[in-house]
């Protein structure tokens, strides 16, 4: 899946990490990427290994990566 831009003009991504198992990583992985510059909201869900992010823009990759390694888990890719 691309990044789709909603009609707010914020842009919606689902990315899939592995290794969250409970509340305190779904929280410790919207923590670092909230953190990121243009991020509106985060919504991880350990279940699934989904974490969708609005954002004003689309947000690099890298940079998305480089958060969800500071919480010690690790992206897979987009969904």
């Amino acid at each position: 899946m691309t990044a789709q831009t909603d009609t707010s003009g914020s842009v919606t991504a689902v990315y899939k990490v592995t290794g969250m198992s409970c509340g305190h990583c779904e929280g410790s992985v919207s923590a670092e990427i909230s953190e990121l510059p243009g991020v509106n909201s985060v919504t991880a869900v350990a279940a699934s290994g989904e974490v969708t992010v609005v954002s004003t823009a689309a947000l690099d990759e890298e940079a998305v990566r480089a958060a969800v390694d500071e919480a010690g888990f690790e992206l897979v890719g987009r969904v």
